[in-house]
């Protein structure tokens, strides 16, 4: 079915190709100046440290509904190994296989296309067995540090977790701010809570991984891009509501955030204490560390985000 004229009339408002030139790959990330960067790290006052990442486990959030975006297969290759002969220092080792994007991750500019073409026009045929993601790759990220800040659209609506289905509209969003009297601005990476993730941690994944799930709407996309974000994150497997608003429309947000606007997107990330720590201290602005592990090629990778409040 091809895309509805919805979506290409978001599109066309939201995209930023040619934006920072030809060849750009870094897309939003652009928008991380230095400055950003030093207004970020002003924002740290106690110093309290919120970590954001899943741990990595052979049962972990991954359900199998996704073909190949495996749970980590973690396996000791040696284990107190004296190399060097008897009764010197010994060493232990190990090794693991997993999907990219099996955990708390980022998704690549590479990760998505629609019409044939990846973000800034470059053609999706440029990912192959070989060469990988030849364009728009998760290695392309480079060092991700930014003011980020938490819009906590659970708690906003005086719930800890959204209800099924819940498609989180700009409006939400900027009810959020105003409650949390926080406003997102350029180069900020902005961290959506559902509340969803609760499911996992309490051990059902089965609810945490079938829809449906609340999520981000087709037209968040035009909130993101007027304010400039940088990157946006969620506490969800799919990042969008699920199913989709459009019959038959999957992954909308997934094309406008990475193919149009070339906005690096996350899934999986674990907002429950940072919840409670923003609300505890009434701040939600903070700084952020994100840098993906820089798998060359890749069209997404792991990340173990730490909030510095």
């Amino acid at each position: 079915m091809p895309l509805p004229p919805e979506f290409h009339d978001i599109a066309k408002r939201v995209n930023n190709w040619g934006r920072w030139g030809d060849a750009d790959e870094a897309g939003t990330l652009n928008l991380i100046t230095d400055d950003v960067v030093r207004a970020a790290a002003a924002t740290i006052q106690s110093g309290r440290r919120v970590p954001l990442a899943l741990p990595l486990k052979q049962d972990g959030v991954q359900t199998g509904t996704i073909p190949g975006r495996v749970n980590p297969l973690h396996t000791m290759t040696f284990i107190n190994l004296e190399m060097f002969g008897p009764d010197t220092v010994a060493t232990s080792d190990d090794a693991v296989t997993l999907g990219l994007q099996a955990g708390t991750h980022w998704d690549a500019l590479a990760h998505v296309s629609h019409s044939g073409t990846l973000y800034n026009g470059r053609p999706a045929a440029s990912i192959t067995p070989h060469t990988r993601a030849a364009h728009g790759g998760i290695d392309r990220v480079g060092p991700l540090v930014s003011r980020g800040v938490l819009l906590d659209i659970a708690r906003a609506h005086g719930t800890e977790r959204l209800s099924d289905g819940h498609a989180i509209t700009p409006d939400d969003l900027e009810r959020a701010e105003e409650q949390q009297g926080v406003r997102v601005q350029a180069g900020d990476i902005v961290l959506v809570r559902t509340g969803w993730i609760q499911h996992y941690l309490a051990g059902d994944r089965g609810s945490y991984g079938n829809m449906p799930a609340p999520g981000l709407s087709l037209h968040t996309p035009e909130f993101f891009h007027a304010r400039d974000a940088a990157a946006v994150a969620t506490d969800t497997l799919g990042l969008e509501v699920l199913p989709p608003e459009i019959d038959s429309l999957w992954l909308p947000v997934h094309a406008l955030h990475l193919v149009e606007m070339g906005l690096l997107q996350g899934q999986n990330w674990n907002l429950e204490g940072l919840s409670e720590a923003c609300a505890a201290e009434g701040r939600y602005a903070f700084f952020l560390t994100a840098t993906p592990e820089p798998f060359t090629g890749g069209t997404g990778a792991p990340v173990a985000p730490v909030a510095v409040l």
